[in-house]
């Protein structure tokens, strides 16, 4: 069961809730080249890990069109940090925020839209997060983001933060999926 959210403009749904979402996908438009593949995995392998229960994949749709506007995919995991008392880590337990895209042709359709990723990660993506909370320990949210600058930037200003480097490479090296190559890891507590 979904958790009820109130957005005025756009409602959510898993990927898998009706079966016209798997023809509505195949709409679904990445425009920044770096991007392609969260458009491959939302129309080719989201549902096959959605049925092996590997993610959750939902689908933000406009209230009046219908037409898709993003999606984002959730999973539980965990990162590993190092001790400063000894060469020991601690592991974190967390969400990862697995895919996340703004669907290019909504965007394109309806150009007095702003701030989509910020609207979606706000009004869906936290408050899911915060109810998932409510019933198993989670400490965290992290993603790994493509290696760009103004993505980046984006994402800090979400409240995600970057490790430092000595950092980032013990979490690569513990916990990073081999898909994940060349991406940047961040995270936010919660």
């Amino acid at each position: 069961m979904l958790l009820k959210i109130n957005h005025p403009f756009f409602t959510y749904e898993h990927l898998l809730d009706s079966p016209e979402n798997l023809t509505e996908i195949k709409n679904f438009l990445v425009t920044e080249e770096n991007g392609l593949g969260l458009e491959y995995y939302l129309k080719e392998t989201a549902a096959v890990e959605e049925q092996a229960q590997m993610n959750k994949t939902y689908l933000v749709k406009d209230k009046v069109t219908k037409e898709i506007v993003g999606y984002f995919s959730l999973r539980t995991g965990l990162f590993t940090l190092t001790t400063e008392e000894d060469d020991s880590f601690d592991a974190i337990p967390a969400i990862e925020l697995s895919n996340f895209a703004i669907n290019g042709l909504y965007r394109r359709n309806h150009p007095e839209t702003i701030y989509l990723g910020r609207t979606l990660f706000s009004q869906f993506i936290v408050p899911i997060i915060m109810h998932i909370k409510s019933f198993v320990a989670v400490r965290a949210l992290y993603i790994y983001a493509l290696p760009e600058d103004k993505l980046i930037q984006h994402y800090s200003s979400m409240g995600f933060h970057r490790l430092s480097p000595e950092e980032e490479a013990f979490v690569h090296n513990h916990v990073k999926p081999r898909y994940d190559k060349g991406c940047i890891f961040m995270y936010q507590i919660i």
